[in-house]
This record gives C-alpha cells, structure tokens and sequence, in this order.
C-alpha cells in the first residue's frame, strides 16, 4: 500500500534520514520505534510533503514523490501530528468537521461523525467545548478523530501516547486496534516500544536515520536486543 525507497532527509549539512526502505501493507498496524531525534517524525512529514525528501514515496503503486500535502490528504493518506496541533479557539465539533474540509460525501460524513463519537463519547459530551479547555487525553482523543474525518484508507499517527497517563495511554491503543480492525491501514510513530510492538503486525527500528531492524511485531518484542535498548529491560 505505502512504499518508501531510499528515502533521505537533510537538515542543512545533518543527514536527517538516509536511504530508508519501508513497507506498510493494506490492512495491517506497521509501527516505528526509536529514540527521540531518531528521524520518525521526519519520516511521516516526508510522506506528507510537509518535508522536502529524495528517494521514492509509492502510494498505491503511485510516486507521490514533490506532491502537494492537500492531494496526499485527499488521496487517503492522512497524519495526526506529534503534539496533537488541534484549534484551541473552535469547539470540538468544529475540529473534527475541518478533517473532513476535503470531502464531498455529507451523508458519510455525517455517519463518520457518529461512528467518531462511538469510539470517543468523551468528545460527543464535549461537542460544543473549546478544544484548549480539553485535557490532555481529550485533545489526542481530537487529535485522532480529526483524522478520522478525513476519510483515511491509511492513518499515519505520530507519538499518539506522548504525555498521557498510562490509562489514557491504554485506551488509545484499545482505539487504534479498533480503527484497524473497522478496516484502516495504521503506521504508528511511538517511543512507547513495548505497547506499540504488542499491537504491531510489522515493526521497524530506526536508529539516527538508518533502519536497524524489522521483523514482526512479536519477535521484535522478544528480541534481546530491542528489549535492553528500547523496554528498559
């Protein structure tokens, strides 16, 4: 589904990323792990055009290589953003409804709304509350169904777990086997190793911009090597 080949970064004289090679199959949860300034978030903003990148992007077999952010929204591959990036001043209906800004389909985009506030009813209590006046977990609850509303065939999510409590945390990777499992493609950005490896189908490691390793999410899992580095073990 989503293809990178040689894909390289630089930062000025920094060699951000160099010659990544990665492979998101349909249907499947592919997470990267890595310590932070590993390259991950630069990774997904190469994807998303938000960062100028060489090498090759194949979406559904299509180089989308220099393409424009808002065509690469609208085609399915959609990101939610480290640090969650909501509209503190627009309530929390307005945010969602401004992930759905490319779509044309309103009966749909009434039913996504619904099926957004079946998996976060927090939101729907909230519907008419200022995003800014939302907790931390609130936010990324946001954060994720605003993604949502864009329709997306793959969700690309970016340290969805960073600075929430550990249940919050839980119940956003409760959430993310959800949304995989109701049919959407997920790549996962995540310093939490340990939860993101139990949900992952594949797995990869990224260490100062060269993948290290890959294999399925499992056998990372019970790698020594990932263990001592990455679980604290």
């Amino acid at each position: 589904m989503l293809v990178l080949k040689n894909l390289s970064v630089y930062y000025g004289g920094i060699h951000a990323l160099r010659g990544i090679d990665i492979e998101v199959a349909d249907g499947k949860i592919v997470t990267l792990i890595g310590a932070n300034g590993a390259g991950k978030s630069t990774m997904l903003n190469s994807i998303t055009g938000l960062v100028k990148s060489s090498g090759d992007i194949l979406w559904d077999g299509k180089n989308i290589s220099g393409s424009d952010t808002k065509d690469i929204v609208a085609s399915g591959l959609v990101l939610v953003p480290e640090g969650r990036h909501i509209f503190p001043n627009l309530t929390v209906y307005e945010n969602l409804s401004l992930g759905a800004y490319f779509r044309k389909d309103s009966s749909r985009i009434k039913q996504d709304m619904e099926r957004c506030f079946e998996l976060f009813p927090r939101l729907k209590e909230r519907i008419h509350q200022s995003g800014g006046t939302l907790s931390g977990g609130e936010q990324q609850m946001l954060a994720v169904g605003r993604g949502l509303l864009a329709n997306p065939r793959l969700l690309m999510l970016d340290e969805p777990s960073l600075g929430l409590a550990p249940l919050v945390s839980k119940m956003i990777f409760d959430i993310i086997r959800e949304i995989n499992k109701n049919g959407t493609t997920v790549l996962l950005i995540e310093q939490n190793a340990h939860a993101a490896l139990e949900i992952a189908d594949y797995a990869y490691v990224l260490e100062t911009g060269l993948i290290t390793m890959r294999d399925t999410g499992k056998s990372l899992l019970n790698d020594d090597r990932v263990r001592k580095a990455y679980l604290g073990e």
